[in-house]
């Protein structure tokens, strides 16, 4: 039996962390890519420092002389990354900042599974939903979340100038049969212009935003602060610390309340089944959950680059089914194509839909009319049901 009570942490990280920029830089030129073609092949990686940017990774366009013209762009795309998420510093100010693209044509011996429809690599990808929050994710990386794009929101209105975008959230929360009751602490690190600014006087701006975002009666006179608790934090950004594509995996998913195949998502496209089964598998177990199913549900899939049928399909609800898990298994199976070219299809993964997926979790998010986050619809429900 799970246990019932204890607590458990999760934490996120702001668009103007060091990793984040290079997410969010490497899916901008994914997206560029796919807009100028919806068949472009993208594994782009991203690495910041002190004022200097560097891109890596194979790509592909119908021509090479398509791919050698559109290269032209990329130091744009980068340099507008960096100005909207709002770096004008000293030590890392996107008009001066050095970049650097070394991104070069995709190995024919990759393309060559590929384009037989199958799976860009080897791999395993779980997907993850319970019933605690009314996005069916875990609490503690939803409200993780939730403080900072909340905080990054005010900052670009104008509300908060005295904070730069360089962030990090944690919080530890407290369950009692199973269910998320309220937080014992809260860690909060942002980034502050102002070098006279105190831990004190970082809190009392950032903490209304905290007690707007979480469940009311989640804070209590026990709940722990820690603010800034090294003291300043003004050199921010890739000038305190570099950054590199797909080193927040766990923060881009559930927080570590469920496991990862270890294959991050951003800068690939849909073909990498890092990144089109790990949005594939979340679909599935949202809509197991939302099915009334299960309270808890993880689903994993594998796959072999060049094949296109999964090896596996494997699911668990954590003592929490209504139905036996291979009656689940055997339902995702027929309600959903889990090949590439199937999920592809179905969740229409070939739209510039990526760059705003690469802060504050690729889960748990609203499904956008244009295609975005179309893996957190609940629209197999009722197909669940009668497959069961």
């Amino acid at each position: 039996m799970s246990r019932q009570n204890y607590l458990f942490t999760s934490e996120s990280v702001s668009e103007g962390h060091p990793d984040k920029i290079c997410d969010r830089i490497s899916d901008a030129i994914l997206d560029a890519f796919l807009t100028e073609e919806e068949m472009a092949r993208v594994a782009c990686e991203t690495f910041a420092t002190t004022n200097r940017v560097v891109i890596g990774g194979e790509v592909g366009l119908s021509t090479q002389e398509k791919l050698g013209t559109f290269m032209e762009g990329v130091e744009d795309i980068v340099r507008e990354c960096v100005k909207d998420i709002g770096y004008e510093q000293e030590g890392f100010h996107w008009k001066y900042m050095s970049v650097e693209n070394h991104l070069h044509p995709q190995s024919a011996h990759i393309a060559q599974g590929v384009d037989n429809d199958g799976a860009g690599d080897q791999g395993i990808m779980f997907g993850y939903a319970c019933s605690e929050t009314p996005e069916l994710m875990p609490a503690p990386i939803q409200y993780s979340h939730a403080i900072l794009r909340n905080l990054a929101e005010a900052r670009h209105a104008g509300d908060l100038p005295q904070l730069g975008p360089d962030a990090k959230s944690q919080l530890s929360v407290k369950y009692e049969d199973g269910k998320p009751v309220g937080v014992t602490s809260i860690v909060l690190s942002t980034q502050h212009l102002d070098e006279n600014m105190s831990s004190k006087d970082v809190q009392d701006v950032v903490e209304p935003y905290i007690r707007k975002t979480l469940p009311d009666g989640w804070i209590s006179g026990e709940t722990e602060w820690h603010v800034n608790p090294t003291g300043k934090f003004v050199i921010g950004g890739p000038d305190g610390d570099a950054g590199l594509t797909g080193r927040k995996i766990i923060v881009d998913t559930y927080g570590g309340a469920a496991p990862h195949g270890g294959g991050a998502f951003s800068g690939k496209d849909p073909t990498k089944v890092d990144r089109s089964a790990a949005y594939a598998a979340r679909y599935l177990a949202k809509n197991v959950v939302a099915a009334g199913l299960a309270k808890r549900c993880t689903i994993q899939l594998s796959y072999a680059i060049g094949v296109a049928k999964p090896l596996s399909i494997y699911c668990d609800t954590h003592g929490t089914g209504e139905v036996h898990e291979s009656a689940i298994e055997q339902a995702v199976a027929q309600a959903m194509d889990l090949t590439p070219r199937g999920i592809i299809e179905h969740l229409q993964l070939r739209r510039p839909v990526y760059a705003r997926t690469a802060a504050y979790g690729h889960f748990g998010r609203e499904a956008t009319a244009d295609g975005g986050f179309s893996w957190e619809q609940t629209d197999l429900v009722e197909a669940l049901k009668k497959a069961v």
